[in-house]
Parts: structure tokens; C-alpha cells; sequence
């Protein structure tokens, strides 16, 4: 169990640091030992692996992973945190905290100062609402040798993220991350175990990362611009979305040729019939 995220030692260590909380950061501190662990299971760490932690905050994370990993590496935005985490994680020596926001830091330059002796690197992460789609796909769009991610998130995020074809939840960024990795919903968070309390409830998140892709999309940039065209506008049809980006002639041609419904919308197509599409607007496209 993690003394650090205990109810009582969050408010101990916010009132004794004397620390004001910012919502600038989406600040909101796990008090629930209990799910704290369930997160750590989740990502299946050994000591032969190594871990990236988002947003550590007071360090109640970062403690179990210290326990159970290689070695921690952690961005934590906040300045003023900083002092706050190295007395709190004073009991360990197996972690570095980075000062930096995780969207402007060199990850890839990180790994290799830091990691480069372990073989599988994961990330665990309490992620904050207002930033957790630029930072799950910032990170799945680059050449990371990542293997997993264990994230807890906003509830509609995770609904949508592992949403599947023909729901409701089931978007551009379904298909984003279906296209990366294997998504999985581990368990769903009450806001009630937070300091301070969020308006919506949350949800833990894995990500198993393909090493090598079921299928290829053979211009990734020209993938996510096409998913993200086909999702539009949602009560449209396929066509119609698609003929507000691309040539009308070559939209229905392609549709064609791929054998796809122009009447129908994007939320009953599967991946392989966007990257077939994509794959069609590569070649064709002048």
C-alpha cells in the first residue's frame, strides 16, 4: 500500500507544503490505496522494467512504482511540486523526476539518458482531463520503444478510446489508437476518491502497443487526416464528409472501387476499410 496516497497524508502534505492546488494542471490527487495498486497490476511491471510516469504530483504513484519497477522516470510540470516529491520519495533512488511538461520534453533523448539498460519501458500515468488526448496520441505517433501504457482518464475519453464500430463511442480516435495498440478498460474511478473531487468520474485505461502493425497504412499522416475528415460531421454520410476534404470525382471512384456504401457513415466502417481508403488517396491523390 502507498502511505503517500493515503486521504490523510495528501491533506497532511498539501496543508504542511502549505501548496495550492492549480487547475491550470488539472490537478486532482488520487486518495484510494486500493485502486493505486490495481493501477501498478495492470501495467505488469517487474524489476527488469523501466517506467514513465506523467504528472506524479505528490508521488503516491510514483511510490508503488518505485517498489515494483527498474527504475521511474517522471514529468511533473509543476515547479513547485518538485521539493514536495523528493521529500516524500526520499526513501527511494531508483527514479528521476524531469521539471518538464511531458509535450515539450525530448522523450527519445530522456530514454537513452536514462532507460537505455532496460528493455521493456512502460507508461503509467493519472493524466489530466484537459490534456490527455494530445498526450496519448503525441506519444503512440512516435517511435518510442514503448511497449504499454496503463492510463487513468477522463470517462468519456476512455469510452470513446475503446470505443468500438457501430456505437456511439466509437470515432476518429477509436480507430486512432485500434490502429496503434490494443486497447482495454481495466477499471472505472469515482471522482469521490480525488483531492479535489473532478466533475466526472474516470477510467484506467491499458494500451498493449503492436510491435509491428496488423496493418499498414502506407502514409500515416494522410490515415489520421482521412479519419479524422470521415468523423466530420457525424450525422453525415461517408461521402458527403469526404467530399468536403477531397475531389468529388475521386471520393466516389474510390468508394467505388473499394466496394464501400457512400450512404453509409463512418461509425460502420472497421479499420481495415480506412486504411484501405487511405491507402487509395495515397496512390491516387495528385
Amino acid at each position: 500500500m502507498s502511505k503517500i496516497g493515503s486521504v490523510g497524508f495528501v491533506e497532511q502534505s498539501i496543508r504542511a507544503n502549505q501548496f495550492k492546488i492549480k487547475k491550470k494542471f488539472g490537478q486532482n490527487f488520487l486518495t484510494d490505496t486500493t485502486i493505486l495498486n490495481h493501477i501498478v497490476d495492470a501495467a505488469e511491471i517487474t524489476k527488469g522494467d523501466a517506467v514513465i510516469e506523467i504528472g506524479p504530483g505528490l508521488g503516491a504513484l510514483t511510490e508503488l512504482l518505485c517498489e515494483q519497477a527498474g527504475f521511474v522516470l517522471a514529468y511533473e510540470i509543476d515547479q513547485e511540486l518538485l521539493p514536495i516529491l523528493q521529500k516524500n520519495l526520499q526513501s527511494y533512488k531508483n527514479y528521476q523526476i524531469v521539471g518538464k511538461d511531458i509535450l515539450k520534453a525530448d522523450i527519445m533523448l530522456d530514454i537513452d539518458t536514462y532507460l537505455k539498460e532496460y528493455e521493456n519501458i512502460y507508461v503509467v500515468a493519472n493524466l489530466p482531463y484537459y490534456i490527455t488526448t494530445p498526450i496519448l496520441t503525441g506519444l503512440l505517433s512516435k517511435s518510442l520503444p514503448i511497449r504499454r501504457y496503463v492510463m487513468m482518464m477522463q470517462l468519456e475519453v476512455a469510452n470513446r478510446i475503446c470505443g468500438k464500430k457501430a456505437t456511439k463511442d466509437y470515432n476518429a480516435l477509436s480507430v486512432w489508437v485500434e490502429y496503434k495498440a490494443r486497447a482495454t478498460k481495466v477499471m472505472r474511478v469515482p471522482r469521490t476518491v480525488f483531492i479535489p473531487s473532478p466533475n466526472v468520474d474516470s477510467a484506467v485505461v491499458r494500451f498493449d502497443v503492436y510491435q509491428s502493425l496488423p496493418i499498414q497504412a502506407e502514409n500515416e499522416e494522410i490515415f489520421y487526416s482521412l479519419i479524422r475528415n470521415c468523423f466530420a460531421q457525424r450525422r453525415k454520410t461517408l461521402s458527403n464528409n469526404l467530399c468536403s476534404f477531397y475531389d468529388r470525382k475521386l471520393v466516389y471512384q474510390m468508394l467505388e472501387d473499394l466496394e464501400i456504401n457512400p450512404t453509409i457513415r463512418a461509425e460502420m466502417l472497421g479499420l481495415k476499410e480506412f486504411v484501405s481508403m487511405s491507402n487509395y488517396l495515397t496512390q491516387n491523390q495528385k
